[in-house]
């Protein structure tokens, strides 16, 4: 039997909803404008050596899971808007542990991300409020699935993505008492 890791997995793992739900679109769309506010809270009053810190072992500094959102964050506007306006559009994955390599993701201070996730959340969940129904069942089809994606598992995923990222910050903090 195997166990989650709760410093990894602070909220658990992802449970891809079984149906599309209107009142769980509205709590995810929700969260999804959140997230710049939780995140900034999440790093408020860190210093330096804080944000260079990894938040695990073997794991991503505080500033590179900001940049990571930034990132996913990104990714996910653009298959969301991708599966708005084509047929079951080729989803091509990011190598998330490659892009943390960047030196945009290694040294630049978090602040540039904070403010692309708050533009950026905006037009997302604007946009994701403007979607029907019909709009939230439209398939991509990510690269090495087995089947394709509704945009409503799609807005899901990204919603407990940035949850899960701002917990583990959050537990970080717990852990070393900051």
């Amino acid at each position: 039997m195997s166990t989650i890791d709760p410093i990894r997995y602070p909220i658990g793992t992802f449970q891809a909803p079984a149906q599309f739900r209107a009142e769980d679109v509205k709590e995810w769309i929700a969260a999804i404008r959140e997230l710049p506010d939780a995140l900034r809270a999440a790093v408020a009053g860190l210093n330096d050596e804080q944000l260079n810190t990894p938040y695990r072992d073997g794991g991503w500094t505080v500033a590179q899971v900001v940049h990571h959102l930034a990132d996913a964050s990104m990714n996910a506007f653009l298959r969301t808007k991708w599966g708005l306006t084509e047929d079951k559009p080729a989803i091509k994955p990011f190598e998330e542990s490659e892009w943390a390599k960047t030196a945009d993701a290694r040294s630049l201070p978090i602040e540039p991300s904070l403010m692309l996730l708050e533009g950026l959340h905006v037009r997302w969940a604007t946009l994701l409020e403007s979607m029907t129904e019909a709009d939230f069942q439209r398939l991509i089809c990510p690269e090495g699935a087995k089947q394709a994606m509704p945009l409503y598992v799609l807005t899901a995923l990204y919603t407990w993505h940035g949850k899960h990222h701002t917990a583990q910050i959050m537990s970080l903090r717990k852990r070393k008492g900051w």
